[in-house]
């Protein structure tokens, strides 16, 4: 048994497919076909039901695959309490980071991390909060900044901030001139929400809930209307087609400067107002984590990501410690 067949049984497990796993190996098909073949010989057990098309982890495969990944964390601990002797800091870290936090959160931390510790640059992945959790399983990355609710996967995590929901509508819409908007007000309106997948649009759905039954059922065509990202939907927002939520941090800083009387200010396509809470309970936000798995030894990198991201501007939001 040797930890490249171990590699391997994670990748197929992960891709379900000989041929992807491969190339994720960066070996032939057949090379990595005969490594757990002799591997399944080895050990005198399936690990994985082949049909045409198809590839399945055997129930006992399942566990094996499992402590498989949990001795390549430690074979990889190895390596990094070596390179934590020289330099803690020492090394790439791997972040993944949902798509609703990205580009606002991502340009001023990459400049704080190169700023504060040069020789631990950021390998970025952007993508979905399910994806990003497999990701952290299989060690293909090294934590993730992400949204609060995820399914409880034994991950560590630190929480960052709260971070208010804010109603973005159309200049010219009859709420513009507000100074707040609730909930209860959006209710009548045409919702523009991200497509399915972005947990932001689960949040959305449950500040409104009401659009959570019209997204599932012919008069949802009439009442919401689906983005491929934020940006995509202020446009949406901006050509009058209906209004959203959006995160605080995704507010350009320029719609939110006092008007003064006399200047010429930008023509503004989209107003953005704070939410409020009809009843007085507290305003809509989301809490966003930094989470990583727990056999992740590098525990000064963590810190001073978390450092860096304290650093930032982060308008609006409450920092959490």
């Amino acid at each position: 048994m040797t930890l490249t067949e171990l590699k391997y049984i994670v990748a197929v497990a992960r891709e379900r497919h000989f041929g992807k796993a491969a190339e994720a190996c960066y070996v032939s098909q057949p090379t990595l076909s005969v490594a757990i073949k002799k591997l399944e010989d080895e050990l005198e057990v399936k690990l994985f039901e082949r049909s045409a098309g198809e590839v399945t982890v055997t129930p006992l495969g399942e566990q094996i695959v499992q402590q498989a990944q949990s001795v390549l964390d430690q074979a990889a601990s190895i390596k990094e309490i070596a390179k934590r002797g020289k330099d803690p800091l020492a090394g790439p870290l791997n972040l993944g980071v949902i798509y609703t936090i990205g580009p606002y959160l991502l340009p001023d931390l990459v400049r704080q991390v190169i700023a504060r510790t040069p020789q631990m640059p950021l390998v970025l992945q952007e993508n979905f909060t399910a994806k990003l959790l497999e990701m952290l399983r299989a060690g293909e990355i090294d934590c993730a900044i992400m949204a609060e609710p995820f399914p409880d996967t034994g991950l560590a995590m630190a929480p960052l901030y709260d971070e208010p929901f804010m109603a973005a509508l159309p200049t010219k819409h009859k709420f513009a001139d507000r100074e707040s908007i609730t909930s209860e007000e959006l209710q009548n309106e045409t919702m523009l929400l991200l497509g399915t997948g972005h947990c932001f649009r689960d949040h959305v759905l449950e500040v409104c809930p009401e659009f959570a039954r019209f997204s599932s059922n012919a008069e949802g065509i009439r009442k919401s209307f689906e983005g491929s990202s934020l940006e995509t939907i202020k446009h949406m927002v901006a050509s009058g087609m209906g209004v959203t939520l959006v995160p605080r941090l995704s507010v350009p800083a320029e719609a939110l400067k006092p008007k003064v009387k006399g200047r010429k200010e930008p023509e503004q396509m989209v107003r953005y107002l704070p939410v409020r809470d009809a009843h007085d309970r507290d305003p809509p936000t989301r809490r966003v984590v930094l989470a990583w798995r727990r056999t992740f030894t590098r525990y000064e990198a963590i810190a001073a990501l978390r450092n860096a991201i304290y650093a930032c501007e982060l308008p609006g939001v409450k920092r959490l410690s």
